[in-house]
């Protein structure tokens, strides 16, 4: 079973993109051409993207190297408490829909900290899984094709971030327990 599984998706993504090329040539669309195409727009949208992420990743390093991170978990670490959410991983809930770059850098240190077997590892790694990075999509898709209204975007997104983090918490204790 597992061979077979390894063997279509080995085959899958080349057949793919082969049927699409031969169905694009039997409706004599000039395949190669179209590709050419398709990256130099790939390259373009690139290039227009540089200045959202620089100012994403600028932001970000201030937040966390100023201290004010640190900071407010300190200020709400009583309500952690009370909610039952450990205040080691509040930074990564924070930080998760801001950058996946920042996010997964903060995995790997609670995971090397704590241990990959420990609640706050197990929490961490199901919580990098579970939500996306909103507000670097926002940013960066939305500012590459020049939307400016997004709030509703940004609502949703947000929502279904907390959601994730919630459900990580819950999923987390109910398999493996807390601590």
């Amino acid at each position: 079973m597992l061979h077979w599984m390894t063997s279509i998706s080995i085959w899958l993504i080349p057949l793919l993109i082969l049927s699409i090329l031969v169905y694009g040539t039997f409706k004599r669309v000039p395949t190669y051409e179209t590709f050419v195409e398709g990256g130099k727009e790939g390259i373009d949208m690139s290039f227009s993207l540089i200045p959202f992420l620089v100012g994403m990743l600028v932001a970000i390093s201030v937040f966390r190297a100023s201290g004010a991170l640190d900071s407010f978990v300190q200020v709400i670490k009583p309500l952690l408490t009370f909610l039952h959410f450990p205040a080691e991983i509040f930074p990564l809930a924070i930080i998760r829909p801001i950058s996946g770059t920042a996010a997964l850098g903060m995995t790997s240190d609670l995971i090397s900290v704590y241990g990959p077997d420990s609640f706050v590892g197990r929490l961490a790694a199901t919580i990098q899984g579970s939500t996306d990075t909103t507000f670097y999509v926002l940013t960066v898709y939305f500012g590459a094709v020049g939307i400016k209204k997004m709030g509703d975007a940004l609502k949703v997104g947000l929502l279904a971030d907390l959601v994730g983090i919630i459900a990580a918490v819950v999923v987390v204790t109910l398999v493996f327990g807390t601590k």
